[in-house]
C-alpha cells in the first residue's frame, strides 16, 4: 500500500488537482470495502474510480474487461503514468502468460486486466486463489444484462468466480450507459452487496450533436472532413459493405482512412487499429465491431453514416469523441433506408441463439421498440441533447443552445389543418379497421393513392381519402412523426406498429387546439459551423494556437520515439491547458491539468524547452 493519500495519488499519477463529480464518493466506498455501481458517461473518469484505489490498497486489483484492445490501451496508459499493470489475454504467448503470473506473485503489478472468459480456466482460477486480490473491477458492466445492448454471456460467470475465491473482495461495477432495468440486472447478476449506486448524469457538454438528412451522404462527409483538416475521428457504418464503400471513397479523395469490421482478417484489424491510434490515418471507418472501450482521447468527431439500432449504442459510440473534454462533433446522417436496414439486422441477428425461443422473441420485440426510439431521435425537431438525457431518465431543459436543432435555422409553421386531416383519417380507420393501419398505408390513404393495397382495403371509400393529395409524401410522414412525438398519436405494436389516436387528439379535432410544427431544412448539404465557444470547455485562444501546434508536434515526435500513441504522452486537453498557461518552470508545468509527477519527470524538460523556444520566436 502506498504511503500517500488519495489526493496526492490523484495528482502524482493522474495529473489532476481535484476529483470530478462522483469520483471521490466511489473511490472512498471502494477503499472502505464497499461494493459500488458507477454509471458515468464516457470521458467522465470511470477508470480513475478503480485505478486510484488499486494504488492505495494492498495486493492486486483485478479488472475484467471485454476487449483485448481496451486492455492494451489501459495498460499502456497506466505504464505511461508510472503505475505497474499487465494484461492476460490470447495475444500473449504461453511463456509471456506464465511470466505475468510469476511477476504478479512477486507483487510486480497493482492492476491486472483480463477478459471474463479467462475466469473459467483452471490456471487463472488457481492464480486468483493464491494471490491477494483486494478489489475486483468490472468494466462495461452492462454486458452482464441480456437487456443491455452488448450482452455477453461470459459476464454471467463473474458471480461464480467470486464465490470460489478464499475471501470476497469489494466489487466495483462501471458502465457508461444503463437504463433502470440494466442497473437492476448488474446489481443482481454480479451479486453486489449493499452497493453505493451513483449515476453522475449522462450529459457531455463538450459534444455537439446533430442529425443530418441528406441525399448525398458521401459528398456531405467529404465536405465535413475538408472543413476539419488534421482532426481525427470515427465514421460508423451499419454494414461491412458500407464500410468498404465509404473507406474506398475517402481514400480516393485523399483522406488517410482505415477500415475495420468483423469480416476482415485479424491481422488487418490489428493494423487498422494501430494506424488509427498512432495517428498514421486520421479516419477509422468501421462497424460497431470497433470501439468499445477505445481509450484514444484525441477523437474530435464521430460520424454515424447510418443510424444505429438503439439510443444506447448511439450514445456509447458517439461518446468516443472528446474523451479528454475537448470540443467534439457528433453527426448522424439519417435516411429512411437506415430504418429498413436496422430492422433487417434485428430480424436476422444470431446473437442470442443459446436462449429459449420465447426469450429470443422478447429480446427481438425489445430491439424493435428501441429502434422506434432511435428513429424518433433522428426525426425530432426538439433539442437533441434533451432527448438523449431524458431517454436515460435525466431531466433536461427544453433547449441546450448547442446542438444541431437548437443552433440551426428553424422555421415554425401552423399545421393545425394538416394535423386535423391526419387525426381524422386515423380516427375513421380505427372505426372501420380494428386492426389499424401502419404509417405507410396511412400516407397513401391521405394522398389518394390508387395502389392495390389501398383499393383492396376499400380506403378509397373513406371521406378522408385523398385529402392531402397535393402534399409531398415525405412531409406527410414528417407530420405524422411529429404528432406521435407530441402525443396526439401513438404507435401500437412492436413488429408491425399501427397508428392509434390518443385522448389528446380530441383537443385538436374538436376543441380548437393549435398545432405548430418546427421545420428543418430537408437536405443539409453543408456541415454546420463548429460549436460555439460556450459549448467548448477549454478552447485554445487564437494567440496560443501556434504554441498549441508546436506542442502537438513535439508530442508526436516523443510518441514516435517510444512507439506509443500520441494521446498517451498527453491528451489534447492537456496540451490546450499547457498552451493557455505557458509554464516556464517545473512547478508551473506540474500545475497543468493532466500532468503528474511521472510524466513531468519524463517529458517536462522537453515541453518547457519547446515553450521557451516559442517565446523567443514570438518575442515573449
Amino acid at each position: 500500500m502506498l504511503s500517500i493519500d488519495k489526493y496526492e495519488a490523484l495528482k502524482q499519477y493522474f495529473g489532476h488537482s481535484e476529483f470530478r463529480f462522483g469520483q471521490e464518493d466511489l473511490v472512498d466506498a471502494l477503499l472502505a470495502g464497499r461494493d459500488v455501481l458507477g454509471v458515468m458517461p464516457t470521458g467522465a473518469g470511470k477508470s480513475v474510480c478503480y485505478q486510484l484505489p488499486a494504488l492505495l490498497l494492498p495486493g492486486i486489483t483485478l479488472v475484467l474487461s471485454p476487449l483485448i484492445s481496451l486492455m492494451k490501451d489501459q495498460v499502456a496508459s497506466l505504464t505511461q503514468a508510472g503505475i505497474p499493470a499487465a494484461f492476460i489475454n490470447s495475444t500473449l504467448s504461453p511463456e509471456q502468460y506464465r511470466e505475468v503470473f510469476r511477476r504478479a506473485r512477486r507483487g510486480a503489478y497493482k492492476l491486472i486486466y483480463a477478459a471474463p472468459e479467462r475466469l473459467e480456466t483452471p490456471d487463472f482460477l488457481r492464480f486468483a486463489q493464491e494471490v491477494e486480490i483486494s478489489l475486483l473491477a468490472v468494466d462495461e458492466a452492462h454486458c452482464v444484462s441480456q437487456w443491455g445492448q452488448d450482452f455477453r454471456p461470459s459476464y454471467l460467470k463473474i458471480a461464480d468466480f467470486l464465490q470460489q475465491l478464499p475471501y470476497r473482495p469489494p466489487v466495483g461495477a462501471f458502465t457508461a450507459t444503463a437504463t433502470r432495468q440494466v442497473k437492476e440486472d448488474i446489481q443482481q447478476l454480479l451479486l453486489l452487496r449493499d452497493p453505493l449506486c451513483l449515476t453522475t448524469g449522462f450529459d457531455r457538454p463538450n459534444l455537439f450533436f446533430e442529425v443530418v438528412r441528406t441525399r448525398d451522404k458521401e459528398g456531405w462527409l467529404e465536405h465535413f472532413l475538408d472543413s476539419r483538416p488534421g482532426q481525427s475521428g470515427i465514421v460508423y457504418c451499419a454494414t461491412r459493405k458500407a464500410v468498404e464503400a465509404v473507406c474506398a471513397a475517402l481514400t480516393a479523395c485523399g483522406v488517410p482512412a482505415a477500415r475495420y469490421h468483423a469480416g476482415l482478417p485479424e491481422e488487418e484489424r490489428r493494423r487498422s487499429q494501430e494506424d488509427f491510434e498512432f495517428d498514421r490515418v486520421r479516419v477509422m471507418v468501421a462497424t460497431n465491431a470497433f470501439g468499445m472501450g477505445i481509450d484514444k482521447s484525441n477523437v474530435s468527431f464521430v460520424v454515424h453514416y447510418n443510424m444505429p439500432k438503439d439510443v444506447e449504442s448511439y450514445y456509447q459510440e458517439a461518446g468516443r469523441a472528446g474523451r479528454d473534454g475537448s470540443p467534439a462533433h457528433c453527426a448522424l446522417l439519417f435516411s429512411a433506408q437506415d430504418v429498413r436496414t436496422a430492422r433487417f439486422l434485428i430480424d436476422h441477428t444470431a446473437d442470442n441463439e443459446e436462449l429459449p425461443e420465447e426469450e429470443r422473441e422478447q429480446l427481438r420485440l425489445r430491439d424493435l421498440n428501441r429502434l422506434d426510439r432511435m428513429t424518433s431521435y433522428c426525426k425530432t425537431t426538439g433539442c437533441l441533447r434533451a432527448f438523449l438525457l431524458r431517454y436515460f431518465g435525466q431531466e433536461a431543459p427544453e433547449s441546450c443552445g448547442a446542438c444541431g436543432n437548437c443552433s440551426g435555422v428553424l422555421e415554425e409553421r401552423d399545421i393545425t389543418v394538416e394535423a386535423q386531416k391526419i387525426l381524422s383519417a386515423v380516427t375513421r380507420v380505427e372505426r372501420q379497421y380494428r386492426s389499424g393501419l401502419g404509417i405507410a398505408v396511412t400516407v397513401r390513404l391521405l394522398r389518394g393513392s390508387r395502389d392495390q393495397r389501398v383499393l383492396q382495403l376499400g380506403l378509397d371509400k373513406l371521406p378522408t381519402y385523398g385529402v392531402m393529395s397535393g402534399t409531398d409524401r415525405a412531409l406527410i410522414r414528417a407530420y405524422i412523426d411529429y404528432l406521435v412525438e407530441r402525443g396526439y398519436l401513438r404507435l401500437d405494436g412492436a413488429e408491425y406498429p399501427v397508428l392509434r389516436t390518443t385522448p389528446q387528439a380530441r383537443q385538436v379535432l374538436f376543441q380548437g387546439e393549435q398545432v405548430c410544427y418546427t421545420f428543418r431544412r430537408p437536405d443539409q448539404q453543408q456541415p454546420p459551423p463548429r460549436p460555439k465557444e460556450a459549448a467548448s470547455p477549454a478552447p485554445v485562444q487564437p494567440a496560443d494556437q501556434s504554441l498549441f501546434e508546436a506542442l502537438r508536434q513535439l508530442r508526436t515526435r516523443l510518441a514516435m520515439a517510444q512507439n506509443v500513441p500520441a494521446y498517451l504522452v498527453f491528451s489534447n486537453a492537456a496540451l490546450m491547458d499547457m498552451a493557455a498557461r505557458q509554464p516556464r518552470t517545473m512547478d508551473a508545468f506540474m500545475a497543468v491539468s493532466g500532468v503528474g509527477a511521472v510524466k513531468a519527470k519524463r517529458y517536462g524538460a522537453d515541453f518547457l524547452a519547446a515553450i521557451e523556444t516559442w517565446h523567443r520566436e514570438n518575442g515573449g
